[in-house]
């Protein structure tokens, strides 16, 4: 009887270190992920002042859709180089210089009076935002057990949708407040972005880059206090395998698979126009013949639509894997721009039915390539290399990015029809993308980071 009570206590006792280890895994990966609140709120926010700062400057499209692409322009950087100093320092480090970066861009430019300083603060903001699309999901990835790292990983996403669904939330509100409206749109981002950095002062430094830094003894610490007792020894063991540690290179030869399928699944998430619509919503639903008022508040919808069907997607992703949710999202999205593409291709004043349209592609688009890019692509690359990995199918990202929202205001002012050549062009590249995963890209759902590596032949 007394062996018995023994047992269920030490049972009782392992359940609540289980959830307490759980706990702690989720608080520190949601404070990592805050980067992820702000990354999605600079990118949406310029939706709503892009065509007061057109005028406010007298820019035509070509140099409007530069203005706009400007953050970006900085994303694509950041996303290049911040692999190596979150290599070389820490992802800890980083992402407290990516806080400082969000700040600075967002007293920028709600302040400055000029188009450069404008543009200059606008890349610095871009240069946090691809920092942080590389960082954030990298660390995450790291500091959680197998069992929840999906979900804790797609959080990242869930908290880029929550900064959008904000940022149209408050250019909405701001949108009544005149020619000035747009400075507190811009400067809101402040607060966040403050919290962010108040809060990485609570959070460990990534075990895994302990590890490859032989600092073995703080690495083990944080595993235990994730849950992870056994991952020290695998990381170990695949640290002595390479003998190279933070000097091995990503194009040795070794890993062009992952490279493959970080490359084209970055490239097809912006190839399906998520950020020409995230950009310009307001404009797509003037285009559509809704009046300034319902053109933003149209993009609230949008926003709410996206963040419903991403936690809907964290809530399935350790169940259904990657490569199912991704087949369902590509099937949707396409249906829904063509439909969208057919509307433009009418020539009626008002095509109610954007609304529905852009919406159903939003929740698609949420259920799948956003909920699962930036957990895909931590998890297929191995320890020595994940920060290279994660900036290079980061940098694919955000340069197809550019060139969508760079191109996509000179296209629908060039030509009557540009609202549904646009739009054909994203649903077609959709049928590719389907394609593509449904033969090519394999699942990495319930496996650990170390047996992925080992299924896709890296040694």
């Amino acid at each position: 009887m007394h062996a018995q009570s023994g047992n269920i206590n030490a049972e009782n006792t392992s359940n609540r270190r289980s959830l307490s280890n759980s706990r702690y895994a989720i608080r520190i990966s949601l404070i990592a992920a805050l980067g992820g609140f702000l990354f999605g709120f600079e990118t949406a926010v310029i939706s709503g002042a892009e065509k007061i700062i057109q005028q406010l400057w007298s820019l035509s499209s070509f140099w409007q859709g530069f203005t706009v692409a400007a953050s970006l322009i900085g994303t694509v950087i950041g996303s290049l180089i911040a692999g190596v100093p979150a290599q070389k320092f820490g992802r800890k480090k980083v992402l407290m210089v990516i806080a400082i970066m969000y700040l600075l861009s967002a007293i920028g430019c709600a302040l400055t009076s000029t188009w450069l300083l404008f543009i200059s603060f606008r890349v610095i903001g871009g240069l946090a935002v691809g920092a942080s699309s590389v960082v954030g999901p990298m660390y995450i990835s790291e500091v959680s057990p197998a069992h929840l790292r999906g979900r804790l990983a797609g959080s990242f996403q869930l908290m880029i949708v929550t900064g959008i669904f904000v940022a149209y939330l408050t250019n909405f509100l701001f949108a009544g407040m005149g020619d000035e409206g747009w400075r507190w749109m811009l400067g809101i981002m402040v607060i966040p972005a403050a919290l962010f950095a108040i809060l990485l002062q609570f959070i460990p430094e990534s075990p895994r880059w302990l590890v490859l830094n032989n600092r073995d003894h703080e690495a083990k610490m944080v595993f235990e206090r994730i849950g992870e007792d056994n991952a020290l020894d695998l990381i170990r063991i695949e640290h002595e395998s390479s003998k190279k540690g933070t000097k091995e290179s990503l194009f040795n030869g070794k890993f062009n698979k992952p490279i493959l399928y970080a490359v084209i699944l970055a490239m097809f998430n912006q190839l399906s126009g998520i950020n020409a619509i995230l950009y310009y919503a307001p404009r797509i639903f003037e285009m559509a013949g809704f009046g300034k008022a319902d053109a933003y508040l149209q993009p609230v919808y949008i926003g709410a639509a996206n963040l419903f069907f991403t936690l809907l997607a964290m809530t399935v992703i350790d169940k259904f894997g990657r490569k199912k949710l991704l087949l369902i999202g590509c099937t949707g999205m396409i249906v829904f721009l063509g439909l969208t593409a057919n509307a433009f291709s009418s020539s009626d004043g008002v095509h109610s039915g954007v609304l529905i349209y852009i919406i159903g592609f939003i929740a698609f688009f949420a259920f799948s390539q956003g909920a699962v890019i930036w957990v895909f692509i931590s998890e297929i690359f191995p320890n020595s290399v994940r920060s290279q990995g994660g900036s290079l199918g980061s940098f694919t990202h955000w340069i197809m990015a550019a060139i969508i929202s760079w191109t996509f205001p000179v296209i629908v002012e060039s030509s009557p029809n540009g609202g549904f050549y646009s739009f054909v062009f994203y649903s077609v590249m959709m049928v590719i993308s389907f394609i593509f995963i449904w033969r090519v890209m394999p699942e990495t759902k319930g496996r650990s980071l170390e047996q992925i590596q080992k299924e896709l032949g890296i040694k």
